[in-house]
């Protein structure tokens, strides 16, 4: 029985195509681009208190960006490539 299920698959077959892979590096540049937007803004001196850590960039943009980038790799795993 296990021999039947291997010899029905390709070793040569990539699991999804060309499209979903496309739009998976879209979502990973989204996430990746999200994170780096989100760094910085900290302080060297622990008494200095720096309020650019409050920024619209770290608050609202790179979240927002993130979670997009995500939706992208949600859509990009349930998209079906065969379908025209």
């Amino acid at each position: 029985m296990g021999e039947q299920k291997q010899n029905g698959l390709n070793k040569g077959e990539f699991i999804f195509g060309k499209k979903n892979y496309k739009f998976m590096f879209i979502g990973l540049a989204f996430i990746a681009i999200g994170f780096i937007l989100m760094s910085g803004g900290g302080s060297d001196d622990p008494n200095v208190f720096n309020p650019d850590i409050f920024s619209f960039r770290r608050i609202r943009l790179a979240p927002t960006l993130v979670l997009i980038g995500f939706g992208i790799q949600i859509y990009a795993i349930l998209l079906n490539p065969n379908k025209k």
